[in-house]
């Protein structure tokens, strides 16, 4: 089995809700309710990080869920030049966390480089219990 779903957003605060709540939608739509808060934790914070560091303005940026057999995939894509790494940022820092969460929550993650842009993925194990604290 082979789904895929995928939206683009336009560079404004609201789409990071709107993001959440696509991939709320398909997540549900194909019965994975285990991998709905995981993923919506990662979709804020690969969005946001789009919003802040890859989209020019007028631009937009795509998300999109694959699911296979055993894996879902979250990618956000965008047109910007940054390059995004894991940070270690201090204690009182306000921001800098997002891709050690990412890593934290997804199964796999990393950064697929384009000729322009970059896509920042995450992977999820599809028959994985639900995680808890």
């Amino acid at each position: 089995m082979h789904l895929s779903e995928q939206r683009r957003f336009p560079r404004r605060r609201t789409s990071v809700g709107a993001s959440r709540d696509f991939v709320t939608g398909v997540l549900v739509d194909w019965g994975l309710h285990a991998l709905v808060e995981d993923i919506r934790l990662c979709v804020s914070e690969l969005a946001t990080n789009a919003l802040l560091h890859g989209v020019p303005p007028g631009r937009e940026f795509h998300v999109g869920l694959h699911r296979g057999t055993e894996l879902v995939r979250l990618s956000v894509r965008d047109s910007g030049p940054a390059r995004p790494r894991v940070q270690s940022p201090d204690v009182d820092a306000c921001s800098g966390r997002g891709l050690h969460l990412v890593s934290g929550v997804a199964d796999d993650f990393g950064v697929d480089h384009h000729i322009v842009g970059k896509t920042v993925w995450a992977a999820f194990k599809s028959h994985a219990a639900p995680r808890t604290p």
